[in-house]
């Protein structure tokens, strides 16, 4: 999904772990909300997958938790979850 064709679905700020980084990082980015707490990870316009390891990359189904930061409350994804399209093809 092009940054031209997101641009008119709402979305919501969703931070995604780095790794290798020597320290806890994380890089802010579209989520889009699929659920209570559930999000579909959408690449930001600098995303590169040379220069940043993302723990969860874009397109990636991710539950996030709510964690309070500098005064605010972020959403902070924790764990990949099962695509939709996975579970219909399961059941």
């Amino acid at each position: 999904m092009s940054a031209e064709k997101i641009s008119n679905i709402k979305t919501e700020v969703i931070y995604i772990p780095l790794l290798n980084e020597g320290t806890p990082v994380f890089r802010p980015a579209g989520g889009l909300r699929l659920g209570k707490n559930m999000f579909k990870v959408l690449a930001t316009e600098e995303y590169d997958p040379e220069d940043e390891e993302w723990e969860f990359p874009p397109e990636t189904i991710v539950r996030c938790g709510k964690e309070f930061r500098n005064g605010e409350k972020l959403f902070i994804a924790k764990a990949k979850v099962a695509s939709q399209v996975n579970r219909k093809q399961n059941g």
